[in-house]
């Protein structure tokens, strides 16, 4: 499945889940450079501050599988990172779809030189280390203001990411591909010289996102 929804931009899987009155697109999150791609079952990590006894940033990584996406749940911190260029060496040799965080990354060069697909809210060279420790890997997370549960399927492009429920998937993809088609039939109808009008009406442009029951 992270196949077909990988061959569909996250505009049409935001749009598909929005006609589904399903959540997934994730405030805020947005891609290291242009031109990336990722899609792939979510491994989780949530991070915490910091107590008196500190923690560990954690070795999670070695547990994960080619082709997961890795989804770091920092709580939005934008003061350190949790991710820097040894795990992006890791998680490119081991073949992962990519990494989204909530929260920052650096070392930016590393992922950009491999082109290995980074999503964040930005970018800042102080580690975490010492300030956050891993509470938890595979349970659920926050990726902006979007829940993610351990096998979502996550999307990433350069209009940022959405998280598709494993479980409603297929729906999704089914959704999102009827969707592309009718844009498509849109923009020909254009091109042969129809009003935008006429083919937004033509092939019920307007009723393309909105819930099914309010079409």
């Amino acid at each position: 499945m992270a196949g077909v929804l990988s061959g569909l931009g996250t505009a049409t899987l935001s749009d598909a889940l929005d006609r589904l009155g399903l959540p997934g697109s994730a405030l805020g999150i947005s891609a290291l450079a242009p031109g990336q791609r990722m899609a792939g079952p979510a491994f989780t990590v949530r991070y915490v501050p910091v107590g008196a006894v500190r923690g560990t940033v954690g070795d999670y990584i070695d547990d994960c599988e080619p082709g997961q996406v890795v989804v770091l749940d920092n709580d939005g911190r934008l003061d350190c990172t949790v991710w820097g260029d040894i795990l992006t060496t890791v998680a490119h040799v081991r073949g992962l779809a990519g990494t989204a965080i909530d929260g920052v990354c650096r070392d930016v060069a590393t992922p950009l030189e491999l082109g290995y697909p980074m999503y964040s809210r930005g970018r800042f060279m102080r580690t975490g280390k010492d300030r956050v420790q891993v509470a938890e890997v595979g349970g659920a997370v926050t990726l902006g203001d979007v829940r993610v549960a351990p096998g979502d399927l996550v999307v990433g492009d350069d209009d940022g990411v959405v998280v598709v429920p494993q479980d409603r998937a297929e729906e999704v993809a089914a959704t999102a591909l009827r969707i592309s088609e009718a844009e498509d039939l849109i923009i020909a109808a254009v091109r042969q010289g129809m009003t935008i009008a006429e083919a937004r009406r033509q092939h019920g442009y307007h009723s393309l996102q909105r819930p099914e029951e309010d079409s």
